[in-house]
Formats: structure tokens, sequence, C-alpha cells
């Protein structure tokens, strides 16, 4: 279990998984609180903090957290998210893979999005007590996209990469992974410890594909 997630144990406000509980729910209830550490934290609002907007967050608070728990996330004094290129482009990607009309697979693209702007591994960044919970999460909203893993890369990694395919890059100079002087970086074991986020608007990181 992450640091974050360990204080949010501490704090009390770490989700209790119960059996007759959906799995989204579980989810929803992961990110809310690590939602709310950083609302009271200070460190973003709600909106902000999820990547959903006002209209979502009334929806789903109510089923996710006890009502003095809501009432931190102050939704009256908070504005719409306002997605950068980097999360937009990722929030494009999930959206393209996610379950056709399916309005909860359509939030998890936003919460995901946002949440990997974050620095720590992404089932770290969600809340997530391993990432065995982030892959059954990607499996079941964006089973087409989480099928194509078949090397179990770290999901940034992988989400990155599918972004440079996409337009005609690559994100490493290496003939193949296991050739890449990086390849723990991309492939190593996700524990506590963090992941550097790989940022497309900033540094030389892609290389045009021959």
């Amino acid at each position: 279990m992450s640091a974050h997630n360990d204080a949010c144990v501490r704090a009390g406000q770490y989700p209790t998984i119960e059996p007759e509980k959906g799995f989204d729910e579980h989810v929803l209830a992961c990110v809310l609180s690590c939602a709310l550490k950083e609302v009271e934290d200070g460190e973003a609002t709600a909106t902000e903090s999820t990547g959903l907007s006002l209209a979502e967050l009334r929806e789903v608070l109510p089923r996710s957290l006890s009502a003095t728990a809501m009432a931190t996330f102050a939704l009256e004094d908070v504005s719409e998210p306002e997605p950068g290129m980097e999360e937009e482009l990722l929030r494009g990607l999930l959206l393209a893979h996610a379950r056709p009309g399916d309005p909860a697979s359509a939030r998890f693209a936003k919460i995901v999005a946002r949440r990997a702007m974050r620095d720590d591994h992404l089932w770290q960044d969600l809340g997530l007590l391993n990432r065995a919970e982030l892959n059954r999460l990607l499996a079941i909203h964006f089973p087409m996209l989480a099928a194509g893993n078949t090397q179990n890369m770290k999901w940034k990694k992988y989400f990155y990469r599918k972004l440079c395919e996409a337009e005609g890059f690559s994100l490493c100079t290496a003939p193949n992974c296991r050739e890449c002087s990086g390849f723990d970086s991309c492939f190593g074991p996700e524990d506590g410890e963090c992941e550097e986020r790989v940022t497309m608007i900033q540094g030389p990181l892609f290389v045009t594909s021959p």
C-alpha cells in the first residue's frame, strides 16, 4: 500500500470494501477519498482533483461518501475542470476505447486522465490498493486498450506509447524493448516507488519513427 493510501487509512478516509458493493463504486470511493485529502490540504478543488464536472460529482458523491465528507468538497465554490493539452490527449485516447454508451466508462476516462497527471504509479494516483485493481478497472471499461498491453508495461508508459504511435512517434530509439537501457523503467514492478511521469509537452521525449 502506498504512503498516500496509508495516510488515508490513518485519517479514517479510506473506504471499506464491502462485498455487496460493485467494483466501480469501490474505485470511485478510492478516488474520492484521495480527492478529499487534496481538498482538505488546499491542494485542489473537487473538480481539479477528479477531472469530473460539477454535475458528475453531484451524481457520484451521494453514493460514495458520507454527508460529512460530501460537505468538505464545497461544490458551490468550485468551477468546471479545464484539462491541459496532455490530459486532453490522454482523455481522448481513453474515450476512444471506452465501452460504447456506458456513462461509467466515460466518467472513468476523465478520472484516469486527470489522476495520471500526478507523479506516482497510476494505481496509487487513483488511491487503489494495488496494480491488480487498476488492471481490472481498465479491462472492464477500456477492454481493447487494456488488451493491447500484452507485455504488462507500466500503464502510464503504455498510454503514452499508444499516443505516440497514433502521431507517428516513438518513445525510444531502441529496436525493441528488451534492448532498451530503460527497460526497468517501463516494465519493472510497480510497488511503493514513485514512477517518473512521462511528459508529452516538455523535453526531447520523442523521435520520429523510421
